[in-house]
């Protein structure tokens, strides 16, 4: 909780996927308040974070997964809360682009587009938008990376585009 909280304050694009690893976490463990319970312990020993503090992450840890459980979320897909974060990303993405003001982030999407497009060619589900297709490469990688996986160069180069442009 108080990792999202400042995540949130200070990287929009680092709260989203904190948050999509946080639900595959919750998914892990069967969406079960007992199983979950325990992930908060690992706060401990932590400066400043004491009992009430490792309480309070047990509760929203809990509180996430009964969410996820009454949204229908238990096998895949994101938490409406997430879902609104990334329709108001896209909202803002949409904004800037359509604003003669901000010629910086046209350019980097322009930049970013051609790998946006190739995603989109190797995604082979139903079409989503530019914002959520950089996220979901960004959350790819961070999984291949978490799990020791190879990149190739050429995604390397795609994600180093994407994170800039995000």
């Amino acid at each position: 909780m108080l990792i999202a909280l400042q995540k949130k304050h200070d990287n929009i694009a680092e709260y989203l996927l904190y948050m999509w690893q946080l639900e595959d976490l919750l998914r892990a463990h069967d969406c079960d308040a007992d199983k979950i319970a325990p992930l908060a312990d690992r706060f401990r020993g932590i400066e400043g974070m004491d009992d009430e503090k490792i309480a309070a992450i047990r509760q929203w840890y809990c509180d996430l997964a009964a969410m996820m459980l009454a949204e229908g979320k238990r096998e895949k897909g994101h938490l409406q809360i997430n879902i609104n974060t990334l329709l108001d990303l896209t909202d803002l993405h949409l904004m800037l682009l359509k604003s003669e003001k901000d010629a910086i982030y046209t350019s980097a999407f322009y930049s970013t587009l051609p790998y946006i497009v190739e995603l989109r060619s190797k995604e082979g589900t139903e079409p989503v938008g530019e914002i959520e297709t950089c996220f979901t490469a960004l959350y790819g990688v961070l999984l291949l990376r978490l799990q020791k996986k190879p990149i190739g160069k050429e995604t390397e180069v795609a994600i180093a585009q994407i994170s800039k442009f995000l």
